[in-house]
């Protein structure tokens, strides 16, 4: 995964971004909304953070 893409365009949020936000403790989008503000303007990239988060939460859990 390229951890440099931009996933959220209205706040400039790349996936490593939503990866720290993450590992610094957040298990839903709601959490990493907070943080990071990601998929908190126009929602396009909502479906996509929300894969994200789910993605890395796995992760931790391996």
């Amino acid at each position: 995964m390229n951890l440099d893409k931009v996933v959220c365009n209205c706040m400039n949020i790349t996936n490593g971004m939503i990866k720290e936000a993450v590992d610094a403790g957040a298990t839903t989008l709601e959490d990493v909304q907070e943080q990071t503000g990601a998929s908190t303007v126009c929602g396009a990239c909502l479906e996509d953070v929300q894969r994200l988060v789910d993605f890395f939460v796995n992760e931790q859990e391996k």
